[in-house]
């Protein structure tokens, strides 16, 4: 979530969680998800790796078991035995802290354990964090706040198991869907016009205000300036983004930063990622397979240099990350809901034709709307002693500020604070464009 693979998060920021009843229900909910996550699979699709930024499924179904195993079982329960000595290497992320581990490339190379022995991994940890659980009386204030750490951990892998899984079945030459394809349902064709959402400029609070958890780059508050300023209203959709594609965009320099320029020569990009043009009609892979390009739908799996591209072809610009949090805190109506990875789509969804433009805005979910704005910490940023203070703060160079959250974004993982972080090249997960001027 970066989201993900390069995780947007750490422990510091986990505050006034409070030990309760319901700790093991939202545990066994939270790890459900993830092994549903990869029910349609066959064996063979949880080992692939086709490209760096992508981790096999089984790899992600064992490294969050490894994440509880490793910070809270041996921490926290006494007499717990791990379940294999030999796991640690194979299933630790990027913690040097740590020990060595598998380098992040070869993680498609692990062909043992076999899958059933993952998920009998899994089963031991979650064995052994419910007897954890039930002395939660017992446990000290650390614990609530590397648990609740924990759950967000295996929810950001969630949003990557749906994405990773994405990559995996579209680099196969038949094309395999998912899951089938639900019933046709009729579908806005067209978006609603797009209007703006002006912003006055002023000294602004940043940062997560809140009781409940965040994570330690949401802090801490801070003020900052912006001048006046309009932020679009919704997402721009797979018809406006065609529209630079049919005008010339991927050909005319003038419209790209040189690094980009030069990656679209190189790898030949003409569309987004999963776009294919067929008998003159548009399709693009899907969790359910080819299908014909929603138009109305906002367009996502592209870079920031394509964002920023189409941005100027348009005449306008990407927003900052402050601007669009300061935008979010104005307009994001608190019953206002997008797609999140709960709706099962694994898709966004246009807005209805005749949505109020004064309450639906696509901030929340759908697509990761990336700003110009470069990942760094917050005036004032202090990274977490031990091994998890390696959770975020060492990822602050050279990425690029995503924020809004996504329809593989599980809802209750997202709010207006959350930022998300990428290199400016990737386009695997759901990332989008929101306009600015």
């Amino acid at each position: 979530m970066s989201t993900t693979a390069s995780p947007s998060t750490a422990t510091a920021a986990a505050t006034s969680t409070t030990l309760n009843t319901n700790w093991l229900t939202r545990y066994q909910a939270v790890r459900e998800q993830s092994v549903a996550l990869c029910r349609p699979l066959l064996a063979e699709d949880t080992v692939v790796q086709p490209t760096l930024d992508v981790s096999p499924p089984k790899w992600h179904l064992a490294h969050m078991s490894w994440f509880f195993e490793t910070f809270l079982l041996r921490e926290y329960l006494p007499g717990y035995t791990v379940f294999h000595p030999g796991y640690a290497y194979l299933f630790n992320s990027y913690y040097n802290s740590l020990g060595s581990r598998v380098n992040r490339a070869d993680r498609g190379t692990i062909s043992r354990p076999p899958l059933a022995d993952v998920y009998a991994y899994r089963a031991h940890v979650d064995a052994h964090m419910a007897q954890l659980l039930a002395l939660a009386d017992t446990l000290p204030a650390t614990f609530a706040e590397l648990f609740e750490l924990g759950l967000q951990h295996e929810q950001q892998h969630q949003e990557l198991l749906a994405t990773d899984i994405k990559y995996i079945l579209s680099t196969s030459p038949l094309a395999p869907a998912y899951l089938p394809a639900p019933d046709a349902q009729p579908a806005p064709t067209q978006a609603p016009a797009a209007t703006w959402l002006p912003v006055t400029g002023g000294v602004h609070r940043v940062g997560y205000e809140g009781t409940d958890f965040c994570f330690d780059n949401e802090l801490p508050v801070h003020s900052t300036y912006v001048a006046d300023f309009e932020l679009q209203n919704r997402l721009v959709t797979n018809a406006e983004y065609l529209e630079f594609i049919q005008a010339g965009g991927y050909n005319d320099f003038r419209y790209w930063l040189g690094e980009g320029w030069e990656l679209v020569q190189r790898e030949g990009w003409q569309a987004p990622l999963y776009w294919v043009e067929k008998d003159g009609q548009w399709l693009r892979f899907t969790h359910h397979g080819l299908q014909p390009l929603n138009m109305a739908a906002p367009v996502t799996q592209i870079s920031f240099y394509e964002a920023d591209a189409y941005a100027q072809w348009s005449g306008h610009r990407l927003p900052t990350e402050q601007e669009w949090e300061i935008a979010a805190r104005q307009f994001q109506p608190t019953t206002a809901a997008g797609t999140f990875l709960e709706s099962g789509l694994f898709d966004p969804q246009p807005l209805p034709t005749d949505a109020d433009p004064s309450q639906c805005h696509q901030l929340l979910g759908d697509a990761w709307e990336w700003t110009y704005s470069p990942y760094h910490p917050y005036p004032g940023y202090q990274r977490a002693a031990g091994a998890l203070g390696e959770y975020n703060g060492k990822f602050m160079v050279n990425q690029l500020v995503l924020r809004g959250g996504s329809c593989a974004t599980p809802e209750s993982h997202i709010r207006p604070t959350y930022r998300n972080f990428f290199h400016a090249d990737k386009r695997w997960q759901f990332t989008g464009i929101r306009l600015a001027r």
